[in-house]
């Protein structure tokens, strides 16, 4: 009988088994895939001669990450490998915005757009490079972080007070009215906005786009060598070298509940995988709560909060192999690993409005992403491994290109709408479609095949509107990975802080199921040294 389940081989469940597995206690993993995973994973199925990643491809969260640092992967095979630009914004008339960790070329390059917009995002970054700490502290650690808002609220005083958090609940539109005279930063800011599913006009986005902006400069976006899945494989190599066990194509179909407490799992298959402290689920919060846990062990309120769970935009993704780079007509995009598609803000605006009303977009915002660019082993010389993807609403009403897409999802709509979106990229790179030698389409139901969470292709775990992050994340109250069920804890991207590849959410349902099963009366003394990882490092008991 293991101490702990963790239901799900996603990076969030790998990054938990990993640190209780540390203390010391005996894991295991059931994942229902044929292999782990989830949303961190890649093939050949394009071409044989070319590694695609199968949905997540950069990592700015990952590189940043503090709990990801401390697992020291790099000892289990991971190497990282960064593109020469971080990500570009082109314009069809040729102008193009650029990020690079060397802040020079970022603010050159808006300075072509603007004179004094590169000293406007060096402003930016100053203000960064005194809150980052406690941002990230505040971003990596259970809600509310204490410590970590104290610290950063001391900090802002320095950075503008009161202004400066102002500027960061700012709409992304409004912050770049603000900060830059020309386009250039404010492509940069709304672009990485766009990331999740936020607006240029919805409150926060201002503050998120200038964190990943940030991130960008600071830490790039940068790609596993060899695919994403390396990420998963040192992840997994170190739990089994602690004696965790890993079994796929195992799905969990209940959580096993004994007086008020999480006692272990059942499988589809009828078995019973018992846990002698701790279920941690990997998975999203309605199927955790809708599907896993049955509705007597679940208080009312919080049943009837997860009729307001929003999910985030559903996904539509093209992968593709390339006989050659891609005719980009900006010159500067060519040396990015990421690409933003959109001729401009306004181009941002209408494409979240046809969204948000529920309409297939006809002129499809796209990340494309240059795999080969970023990381030199992923095709042959002179070609190149890449990919797009673009949101798509959960439920489509109507077809703003005009070509009857319902939403079905089926073979004619799939191959609809990737004609479209790379018509969206021909408009940046005119000849695109005369350098690919085959495609793959991931459909939102395709994505959801792939990682039962990513439900109708979201990749977030949920919605990034403010309504539903921090005490609100996943429902009103909570915030934490605690959940009604004593004993079981929410691993997943459904969990503070949300999405990405960063390990926080794992990390922090490990530590609350540590912290629930200390024994009582131990000093704080004997808690920090019970936490010692294998090297003899010392590990807080708690985070705050």
């Amino acid at each position: 009988m293991p101490d702990a389940v963790v239901i799900g081989a996603g990076p969030n469940g790998l990054v938990a088994a990993n640190l209780l597995a540390d203390a010391g206690w005996s894991v295991a993993v059931l994942e229902e895939q044929p292999e782990p995973g989830g949303a961190v994973r890649h093939d050949r199925g394009v071409h044989p001669d070319f590694v695609n990643d199968l949905c997540s491809s950069f990592y700015p969260l990952a590189a940043a990450s503090p709990v990801l640092a401390g697992l020291r992967l790099q000892d289990h095979g991971l190497r990282w490998s960064h593109a020469p630009h971080v990500l570009a914004h082109p314009l069809t008339n040729g102008r193009c915005a650029v990020l690079d960790r060397r802040i020079d070329v970022t603010a050159d390059s808006l300075d072509a757009f603007h004179p004094g917009d590169g000293a406007a995002w060096r402003g930016l970054h100053d203000v960064w490079q005194r809150l980052q700490p406690d941002i990230l502290d505040a971003l990596f650690t259970p809600f509310p972080p204490v410590k970590a808002a104290a610290r950063l609220g001391l900090r802002l005083r320095g950075a503008g007070g009161l202004r400066m958090a102002r500027t960061m609940i700012l709409p992304v539109r409004r912050m770049g009215e603000e900060e830059f005279g020309g386009e250039g930063g404010r492509l940069l800011l709304a672009g990485n906005a766009l990331h999740a599913d936020l607006a240029p006009e919805a409150a926060g986005s201002g503050g998120f786009g200038w964190l990943m902006s940030m991130l960008g400069q600071t830490f790039g976006f940068p790609v596993p060598v060899g695919g994403s899945g390396a990420l998963v494989e040192a992840l997994t190599r170190r739990l089994l070298s602690l004696g965790g066990t890993l079994t796929c194509g195992q799905r969990v179909s209940r959580v096993l509940v004994r007086e008020g407490r999480a006692v272990g799992v059942r499988t589809a298959d009828g078995d019973t995988v018992t846990a002698r402290r701790a279920v941690l689920a990997d998975v999203s919060v309605p199927a955790l709560y809708g599907d896993l846990v049955e509705a007597e062990h679940l208080p009312s309120q919080l049943l009837s909060d997860l009729e307001r769970f929003q999910w985030d935009f559903a996904t539509f993704k093209v992968d593709w192999a390339l006989d050659g780079p891609v005719p980009w007509q900006a010159e500067r995009a060519a040396r990015a690993g990421t690409v933003h598609l959109a001729d401009g803000v306004d181009e941002l605006t209408r494409f979240a409005a046809q969204v948000a009303m529920h309409q297939v977009p006809d002129r499809p915002f796209a990340l494309f992403g240059q795999m080969t660019t970023s990381d030199a082993s992923r095709s042959p010389l002179g070609t190149e491994s890449a990919w797009a993807y673009t949101h798509v609403p959960q439920v489509v009403r109507s077809d703003a290109g005009d070509e009857g897409l319902t939403g079905a999802w089926d073979t004619k709509e799939q191959e609809v709408m990737a004609d479209r979106v790379e018509r969206q990229v021909e408009r940046f790179a005119p000849g695109f479609r005369s350098v690919i030698r085959a495609r793959r389409i991931l459909a939102p139901p395709t994505l959801q095949a792939l990682d039962a969470n990513l439900y109708g292709g979201a990749i977030n775990g949920g919605t990034t509107a403010i309504h539903q992050q921090l005490v609100f994340r996943p429902v009103p109250g909570t915030g934490r990975p605690e959940t009604p069920v004593r004993g079981l804890f929410l691993a997943s991207a459904g969990a503070h802080p949300g999405g990405g590849v960063h390990g926080a959410p794992g990390a922090n349902a490990a530590r609350a199921a540590l912290r629930r099963n200390q024994p009582p009366g131990l000093t704080r003394l004997q808690r920090v040294l019970a936490h010692r990882d294998r090297r003899g490092e010392i590990r807080p008991s708690s985070a705050d």
